[in-house]
């Protein structure tokens, strides 16, 4: 990736920035630096200090096309620019609009208020040793004044050229104009006869020390060529973004697409409304989006590549980065809706596995393949077989927990080996092939920071445990109705109080889905207390309600007996009979090391799960 580094003249880069010579990207954030930080850069330039390097890409580039737009303020004419300034975008901007427009600099306040500002400096204090210097910049209203007592009480003017004179201050903005800056000079030295002297005296040392450090400055860029390939540029970007902002593949692809006359950001806010009027999309990303589309284009890239019989290597079904930003118009366009539909379609498959909202999915990723299955496999995905098949790869990945961390070369094998697989085409594709659950697992599966633990959450809504007050199904109505979330069996308060141990406690052995309003019927006490009470606000006989428990595969002896190792020894190889179920393999039955635990997330505790009142009774729960 050659590069040059030349200095720049500051005046010829503003110019530059005036003419549309150097442009910004279109992906670039919207110029912000408030009224304090423009005052501290321009004292830094009249000091000669450096205030760090500029990055420009040339363009021109067959791979890297990007919408251009001008620095906020520049007003010349539009044309192409030569120069795209990657880094330095709240510099440049700034020392434009202070020292190179016409116009009062757009900017805030410390609160984020917006004001107008004209900057001067303090001749002065400026050549004062004793001075700070950026005490002797300051900017003042857009009617060139200075106001006090909520702006009612004006206390400086400087709105014509003789009260600048009076008042020793020199308007930065014209600077780099040399008629304008000819003209202030020679009426600041000849407008009053008695100081011309004096003036003359005092214009040449500020001319001198600080003027000609503003004049002679010099910017240090570093400028990459035009032959830059486009995911190059992002991860410079990324690494020298001094603005603090993290720059996606999203937005890179919106700067090129917008050369085509594409607005990506509006299509993509359009799916995303439709998408998330279904609670369990509305964490999908645009970068989601995008690597779903990926992973078609070049699926289909690969297939033309074997239809044309070409020699050489085919290229590779993939989602990362670099391909992502090779995505052309064309081929968005092509997959977009179809994609849309897809992630629709996955909506409804999740919801068949009881995952009914955003939180509670195991893997956000996962879904990314999963909707490009269905594009892939169009009608046939309902197919009795084909869901079983889906079913076993989505359940592998979540309860394996195959989809944490860096996911792209599993999401582009699970579409090139899933969709053979379902339909008797394929091998057992090798997220399938590879899962594996361990059953001393359930020992750390805490919280819903764990993929595995949401799995067992949902297998046990999935298998027909009903809340045990509410005699309704738990569907997509009722979960949300009844505000069903994960809740101690065994409550926490009665575990502390029989010092049960905290792994034991807090596994998702002693959990199971309720309703908020039973959960709170429950409270803290022994099972053996509030099994009478649950019976009576459910208006069910003992029988009926140890039929409802026992679908949450809950010894209802055990829970009736308040006998805390039996019910945890009965409910784990519970579990581990419903996991099975689902990933199609038996668990492996050992113990976890101390350093296969470490290999898991780290799971902090819960939030308090029972609502205590003051007289120390636990009345109900709060778990999230």
């Amino acid at each position: 990736m050659p590069f040059d580094s030349p200095d720049y003249d500051l005046a010829e880069l503003l110019r530059d920035v005036s003419s549309g010579k150097i442009q910004l990207p279109d992906f670039q954030r919207e110029w912000k630096w408030e009224d304090s930080r423009i005052a501290s850069l321009l004292a830094s330039i009249s000091l000669g200090y450096p205030i760090g390097v500029v990055m420009m890409l040339e363009v021109g580039g067959e791979g890297v096309q990007f919408a251009p737009k001008p620095l906020a303020g520049v007003t010349s004419g539009a044309r192409t620019p030569e120069l795209l300034l990657l880094d330095g975008q709240q510099r440049m901007t700034s020392l434009f609009q202070a020292l190179y427009s016409d116009k009062p600099v757009a900017t805030s306040d410390a609160r984020g208020k917006k004001m107008s500002r004209w900057y001067y400096i303090d001749i002065k204090k400026a050549l004062d040793k004793n001075e700070d210097r950026e005490e002797a910049i300051f900017g003042v209203r857009d009617d060139r004044t200075l106001r006090e007592d909520f702006d009612r009480k004006i206390v400086a003017d400087y709105s014509t050229p003789e009260k600048e004179f009076e008042a020793l201050v020199f308007p930065l903005n014209c600077l780099f104009h040399h008629a304008p800056f000819v003209e202030w000079q020679t009426k600041f030295l000849t407008s009053d006869p008695e100081k011309t002297a004096e003036r003359a005296l005092l214009w040449n040392q500020f001319q001198t020390e600080v003027l000609e450090n503003l004049n002679r400055y010099k910017l240090p860029a570093i400028i990459l060529n035009r032959h830059t390939p486009k995911d190059a540029v992002c991860v410079v970007f990324e690494k020298v973004n001094t603005g603090g902002v993290p720059l996606n593949v999203f937005e890179l692809l919106t700067a090129t697409f917008a050369a085509d006359g594409f607005n990506l950001k509006e299509d993509w806010d359009r799916r995303k409304v439709e998408l998330g009027t279904r609670p369990v999309l509305q964490a999908i990303e645009n970068t989601d989006f995008l690597q779903a589309v990926t992973l078609l284009a070049t699926q289909a890239r690969r297939q033309a590549f074997a239809a044309a019989g070409d020699d050489g290597v085919a290229p590779g079904i993939s989602c990362k980065r670099k391909d992502v930003l090779k995505l052309t118009l064309g081929e968005y366009q092509e997959w977009a809706e179809r994609v849309t539909e897809g992630f629709i379609w996955a909506s409804q498959f999740l919801a068949a596995q009881f995952v009914f909202r955003a939180r509670d999915i195991p893997y956000r990723t996962q879904l990314i393949p999963l909707a490009t299955l269905k594009v892939v496999l169009g009608g046939d995905a309902g197919n009795y077989a084909a869901m079983e098949k889906l079913r076993q790869w989505y359940w592998c990945g979540v309860l394996g927990e195959l989809y944490g961390g860096t996911t792209e070369t599993r999401m582009a094998r699970d579409l090139e080996q899933v969709a053979p697989w379902v339909c008797g085409t394929g091998t057992v594709p090798i997220t399938v092939a590879e899962a594996t659950f361990r059953a001393g697992r359930l020992m750390t599966m805490k919280t819903r920071l764990s993929a595995a633990y949401k799995g067992v959450y949902a297998l046990l809504m999935r298998q027909g445990g009903r809340d045990w007050i509410k005699d309704e199904p738990i569907n997509m109505a009722t979960f949300f109705d009844q505000q069903i979330d994960i809740h101690h069996i065994f409550p926490k308060a009665w575990c502390s109080r029989n010092s049960i141990d905290d792994n034991r406690r807090e596994s998702v052995v002693n959990k199971t889905p309720l309703a908020y309003s039973t959960n709170r019927t429950i409270g803290g006490d022994s099972p053996g207390a509030y099994m009478p009470r649950v019976e009576k606000a459910a208006g069910v006989s003992p029988g009926e309600l140890d039929a409802i428990i026992a679908g949450h595969a809950i010894d209802p002896a055990a829970l009736r007996a308040a006998g805390f190792d039996a019910f945890f020894t009965h409910r784990w190889e519970a579990l581990l009979d419903l996991i099975e179920g689902a990933m199609g393999k038996e668990p492996v039955r050992d113990d976890l090391t101390d350093a296969d635990a470490a290999a898991f997330e780290d799971e902090p505790e819960e939030i308090e799960d029972e609502l205590v009142i003051e007289t120390g009774e636990p009345v109900g729960a709060l778990e999230p």
